[in-house]
């Protein structure tokens, strides 16, 4: 039975990557929404303006999912096709794959049709930038931009730690990324309270972005782009953006594309300014389609990889695991006699 236990997972990992492939997120009653929803109030309980407070909101937020995934996981340890539905389930819930596409194609069809209005209008489905003074290269910019960073957040990550840690490290990535959302961005409100959520957020992407960009480096001739140019400019470029993650994502697809990335990006109340990624011209609309073929492409490239790690490294660093456990034991009760 305990030999199921990576089938079922890796089982789970397919079934939800296909619900999220052919469904999409769910449009009513969405799992992360409520979850928004109780975060919310939790913050709103626990919020001062120190890290402390932050620490604390984070570890509660995060931790109750996290809980909750070892809880059915033991639950389901000796009924595999149980344990399969479970991840099935929560793989589709914290997927954004096929969202994230549509919403490239859309603004992709709306920037095609010279619709201004409705492209900005829909920008912010993909990011927090202020639209209104955008034009097409801008607005492309952004779209290719999101869609290269939420590439990793969005599926490569949680099919990461899917195959990492089962259940328990779908919900709890999916929690840290969405605080990271709610809180982690540099406000007045947030400044410090939001500091323990964006570095978790960090901490759990910093393998996942690295992968997402030398998969698109790999995948970039899907989408008629230079392999080669891609891994020159992510080596030169990847660095360069002051997240210690979003960088990964995006030289890559920069380089992919043949496009530049980067420059000045203005929030509600505030602007950054950040470096270029890339050599060639700004985006347009006729490199959104693009995008999101190499950002499907890395998806699939990721899900072979998630459900392979169950059946092959994660068995053996299992057993390896229970080893020493089982020696600990043994040690300890050699030291009481």
């Amino acid at each position: 039975m305990r030999q199921a236990t990576p089938v079922a997972t890796a089982a789970g990992l397919v079934a939800g990557y296909a619900l999220d492939a052919l469904l999409g997120d769910p449009r009513r009653y969405h799992p992360v929404a409520g979850f928004g929803r109780a975060a919310g109030a939790l913050e709103r309980r626990t919020y001062r303006p120190d890290r402390l407070a932050g620490a604390a909101f984070t570890a509660l937020a995060v931790g109750a999912p996290v809980l909750l995934g070892v809880a059915a996981t033991v639950a389901t340890r000796r009924r595999p096709v149980a344990r399969a539905v479970l991840v099935a389930a929560g793989t589709w819930t914290v997927l954004g794959g096929r969202t994230l596409r549509r919403e490239a194609t859309v603004m992709g069809r709306a920037l095609r049709a010279g619709d201004l209005p409705a492209a900005r209008q829909r920008l912010g489905h993909l990011c927090g930038r202020d639209p209104s003074a955008l034009d097409e290269p801008e607005l492309a910019r952004a779209t290719v931009e999101s869609l290269a960073e939420n590439t990793s957040d969005a599926v490569v990550a949680p099919l990461l730690w899917g195959a990492v840690a089962g259940l328990p490290g779908l919900l709890g990535y999916r929690a840290a990324n969405t605080l990271d959302a709610m809180v982690g961005h540099r406000s007045p409100r947030y400044a410090r309270f939001g500091t323990p959520a964006a570095r978790l957020d960090d901490l759990l992407n910093l393998v996942p972005a690295r992968l997402t960009g030398l998969l698109t480096v790999a995948v970039a001739p899907t989408a008629h782009g230079d392999r080669d140019r891609a891994w020159r400019v992510w080596r030169r470029d990847r660095n360069d953006h002051p997240s210690p993650n979003a960088g990964q994502c995006e030289a890559a697809m920069a380089g992919a594309l043949g496009v530049r990335l980067g420059g000045r990006n203005v929030y509600f109340g505030r602007s950054e300014v950040r470096p270029f990624l890339g050599d060639g011209p700004r985006p347009e609309a006729r490199h959104l389609k693009r995008a999101a073929r190499i950002s499907g492409a890395v998806g699939l490239a990721a899900l072979g990889l998630a459900a392979t790690y169950p059946l092959t490294l994660g068995r053996l660093v299992g057993a390896v695991g229970r080893r020493a456990a089982q020696w600990s034991v043994a040690a300890g009760r050699e030291g009481r006699r």
